[in-house]
């Protein structure tokens, strides 16, 4: 794990940025005074781990195998002891039946706007544990409690012109069943890809038995038709939904390998490539389908295109087999001509990069042909046979602690200076207050 700076300052204004959803909920007063953290958050626990090699994880718990993961109730908990801590939290949770998600926001207490309004996307897929685990990370560092790791940006200055909201469990019922054992599971209870029922480009039908499925409509399911209330009430200018399972850095559009998104698309580029350059050395980029490929709707471009945000991405941040393999023909590929495609405004589905998404298939850049295993983590009901569950643990997140340290801080510098740099861009658009108008006015009429 790299070397922390050291602490210069203490971040006094850090209100809640932290988001979850607890399906057993029925009060919207979710954070109570006095609660207290479960001894057993192990973030930075000495806990012994186990060696993976010959480890059954047949009926066991997130918890018993990797202490240093949060469930639930920990994520809360330790939410709630930053928040007590620092002060000055907001949060808003929204209700539909038996489901609850709150979305926690941080910013200052000055008077006017913020200029930059982020909002970060966790835990779609319930089996992409350490997406909501890299926005703890996040949460943990814009609120003083660890170290600002080494090349992240001034925090304190990014708080002065932006704002963030997060919701970090986007899909709380089903990450309950991934908790005990269901490794794979990455639609909702009702058998839908919450990241395919956003109505852009929406396409449905098909095997409702895929986990892929997208549902009978867009927004069919609570969890985005209350995800989509929280983007339209906040109207972001910034967008990031957050993955696992490869690596790769996309932005809009998903749905379209024929066209890229117009607006401000080379700011989008540049920053992509700048932090990829450091934190990724993977797949950046517009995303994009192969032509022929049914591929329903996704948040990213549904806020792009619905709410109006200046800028929108979508990070696959862990992949648990052939890392290197996939950076190395990255590189390859990118000498090979893929850069002045991509520069001249080409899509990652591109025909020169098929060979490389068919080795390390992307949620976002889809072909044909698909590889084996992702094939079965798309087509195999849920609880699977045990290889297959024990393949879709490691794939999607780390289990080491010490892999699992080294991409929480490595994500939440990349987080912050996504932060940063959007933030400094909005400064200089002299669009923006149309922009954010423009987005509230839309809210009102949804």
């Amino acid at each position: 794990m790299q070397q922390f700076m050291k602490q210069a300052f203490a971040v006094a204004f850090c209100s809640r940025v932290w988001a979850f959803g607890h399906p057993e909920r029925t009060s919207s007063a979710v954070l109570q005074a006095g609660s207290k953290v479960s001894s057993n958050i192990l973030g930075h626990g000495n806990a012994r781990l186990r060696s993976r090699q010959g480890r059954n994880t047949r009926g066991s718990s997130l918890k018993g195998l990797f202490p240093y993961y949060h469930t639930s109730d920990e994520l809360h908990e330790e939410a709630t002891q930053l928040v007590e801590r620092n002060g000055m939290a907001s949060i808003r949770t929204v209700h539909e039946g038996d489901i609850a998600i709150d979305v926690v926001s941080v910013k200052t207490q000055q008077q006017v706007p913020s200029t930059n309004r982020i909002f970060l996307l966790f835990g779609e897929h319930s089996r992409e544990l350490i997406s909501p685990e890299s926005g703890l990370h996040l949460l943990r560092v814009l609120c003083g409690s660890i170290p600002v790791p080494a090349g992240a940006p001034d925090v304190a200055g990014v708080l002065r012109n932006a704002e963030f909201a997060l919701v970090l469990n986007a899909n709380p019922r089903s990450r309950l069943k991934v908790e005990q054992g269901d490794w794979c599971l990455r639609a909702n209870p009702n058998g839908v890809d919450l990241n395919r029922n956003w109505d852009i480009a929406w396409s449905g039908g098909g095997n409702s038995q895929l986990q892929s499925y997208p549902g009978s409509k867009p927004f069919s399911e609570p969890e985005t038709r209350i995800l989509k209330r929280l983007l339209m009430d906040f109207a972001p200018t910034t967008f990031l939904s957050v993955h696992s399972g490869t690596l790769g850095m996309y932005m809009p559009w998903a749905y379209d390998r024929k066209h890229l998104a117009h607006r401000n698309q080379q700011e989008m580029m540049n920053l992509l490539k700048e932090i990829d350059s450091v934190h990724c050395h993977c797949p950046w980029g517009a995303a994009g389908k192969e032509v022929g490929y049914d591929c329903p709707g996704t948040s990213v471009d549904w806020v792009f295109s619905h709410v109006n945000a200046s800028y929108a991405f979508a990070w696959e941040i862990y992949v648990g087999e052939d890392e290197q393999g996939l950076r190395k023909r990255w590189e390859k590929k990118l000498q090979e001509g893929g850069q002045a495609l991509l520069e001249g405004g080409a899509h990652l589905a591109h025909e020169h990069f098929h060979d490389m998404f068919h080795q390390h298939p992307s949620d976002f850049v889809h072909h044909k042909r698909r590889k084996e295993k992702t094939i079965l983590s798309e087509t195999e009901p849920a609880h699977g046979n045990q290889e297959h569950r024990e393949w879709c643990l490691s794939h999607f997140n780390p289990t080491s602690q010490q892999k699992y340290e080294a991409a929480v801080e490595n994500w939440s510098v990349a987080y912050l200076k996504m932060a940063a740099r959007t933030t400094s861009l909005s400064m200089s658009s002299s669009q923006l207050p149309n922009k954010v108008h423009g987005a509230a006015q839309l809210a009102r009429k949804t």
